[in-house]
Formats: structure tokens, sequence, C-alpha cells
């Protein structure tokens, strides 16, 4: 019984950094904005309670959050959520088909804009989307007849978008893209082996009944990480146009419009309440990528 005891006062020891972790940063947090977002609350007052009024207003009202920040977060979200997941699967599977030498020297070159993606967010993807004539893409568009004046890209409600999505996808290739490239790595040779003994008979089919099988942990985790990763990716619009709202609110993301309400116009309340929103949706995400790639 002693052991017992000693056992379980061992394991709350060395339980009770993370779990006070989890509650201070995860849980008090998530609690407070739930509880805030039923509540007018500007910073200098008293939250004063009003119900579901912050919903309804976001669904009904919020013609900004409708017309524009949804529909840009779905088409940003399918852009570099899945496709860049997919891109992730298919650079680690390239990778994974090459000797370990170039294999580590690419790695490491896909994996460096992740780090350093937002310094050279500010130096080298506007410099070469500068709107004025020395801009590089500009340069080389008016160089060779393509345009005659230089054009705006980033203040362009026309250009931003696209060019938020490609400036994504080139610093996506995180910690999900390693976690794939681990996964496929281990796979056990013998079982491509066994495969083509028992019918499949080229690449395609291989990965589709050896590799994702045996990868599944590794890619729910990249799943999971590339969800929450493109929805928590608000500062790229902001960052390339240098405004908040961005131009035409073309480049305006849910979180971006939680830093609109809550950071500009402090309005706490109503942004703690489309907090809840996105929180909800990145679970109900995360669960689809469980079923999809999970253990039964």
């Amino acid at each position: 019984m002693r052991k017992s005891l000693s056992e379980k006062v061992s394991v709350s020891i060395l339980i009770a950094p993370y779990f006070l972790l989890f509650l201070f940063f995860i849980a008090l947090p998530v609690i407070s904005a739930v509880v805030l977002s039923f509540t007018y609350f500007n910073t200098m007052n008293t939250p004063q309670f009003i119900a579901l009024s912050n919903y309804i207003y976001l669904f009904t009202n919020d013609t900004v959050f409708m017309q524009y920040v949804l529909p840009n977060t779905i088409v940003y979200a399918v852009f570099v959520g899945g496709i860049g997941y997919i891109l992730a699967f298919f650079l680690a599977w390239s990778l994974s088909q090459i000797t370990r030498v170039p294999r580590t020297i690419m790695a490491i070159i896909i994996y460096s804009p992740s780090m350093t993606g937002g310094v050279l967010l500010s130096t080298v993807w506007k410099v070469i989307f500068n709107g004025e004539r020395n801009g590089y893409l500009n340069y080389i568009m008016i160089r060779f007849g393509i345009i005659d004046q230089p054009v705006q890209w980033l203040q362009s409600s026309k250009y931003l978008m696209p060019i938020m999505i490609i400036v994504s996808l080139w610093s996506s290739m995180g910690v999900g893209f390693l976690a794939i490239l681990a996964g496929i790595l281990n796979v056990d040779h013998e079982q491509y082996e066994a495969a083509y003994i028992d019918g499949v008979s080229n690449r395609f089919q291989e990965i589709f009944y050896v590799t994702i099988p045996n990868a599944k942990p590794q890619m729910l985790f990249g799943a999971v990480m590339a969800i929450v990763n493109t929805f928590q990716s608000s500062g790229v619009g902001v960052a390339l146009s240098g405004s908040n709202p961005t131009p035409n609110y073309s480049g305006q993301l849910i979180v971006t419009h939680i830093e609109d309400f809550g950071f500009i116009r402090y309005e706490m309340g109503y942004a703690a309440a489309i907090s809840v929103v996105l929180l909800v949706g990145v679970r109900l995400l995360s669960s689809g990528a469980n079923r999809l790639f999970g253990e039964n």
C-alpha cells in the first residue's frame, strides 16, 4: 500500500508542472474567452452581460465577416492548409527516395523558411512585390514589356490574397513536414516487398496501401499542425500590406478580424466571440483529421 501511495505521489509531482502550464496557459484563457464572449467589454469598464448578442451580430450583421473574412479564410485554408499538406507529403515522400546526405540537406533547405518566415517576410517578399519600379517583380515585368506601369501588388485587392498564399506555402513546411518525413522513413521496407508480391504494381498503389497506413500517426500530427498553423497565421496579410484591416479587406482572415476588434477597436467581448467560433472550427477540423488518420 505504501508503495502504491508513493508511486501516486511521484506521478503527481511529475505531472504537476505540465498540469499547471496547461491550466494557466490553455484552460484558463479558453474559459475566459468563452465567458467574455457573452459580454460587452471595452477594457475600460466592467464587462456587461449581453447573452448571445455578440454571436447573433457576428452571423447576421457583421457584413465584413460574412462577405470577406469567412470566404477569405476558407480560400486561404484550402490552399495553405489542404494543398500545403499534400505538398508536404509529396516533398517528404520524394526526399525519402534519395540517399541520406542529399535528403538531409534538402530537408533543411525546405524546413528553414518556417523558422525564418517572419524575418524574411518583411525583407525578401516586400522587396520582390514592391509597388515601385525598382521592385524586383515590377522591374522584371517592365523590362520584358509585360507591363507598362508598376503594379501595387501589396495594395491591390486582386493580388494580395494570391501573394499571401504563395508566401504562406513557402514557409509552411515546418514540424508537420518533418514528422511526415520521419514516418515515411520508418516504414519497414519488407512491407513494400510483401506488397509487390501481393499484387501492388506501381508507386501510387505503394503509397496508398503501404506508406500512408504505416505513417498515419505522423500524418495525423502533420494534419493537425497544418490546421492550427493555417488558422493562426494572421500576420501575413497585415505584414505584407502594412495595415489592418487589409486593403478592401482582401487579405482579412479570422484572426486578423479578431486583432482588429480586440487590439485596435478594443471590443474585447466581440473579439472573444470570434475567437470561440474559431476554436470550435479548429476543433471540428481536427476531429475530421483524427477520423481520417487516427487508429481504430
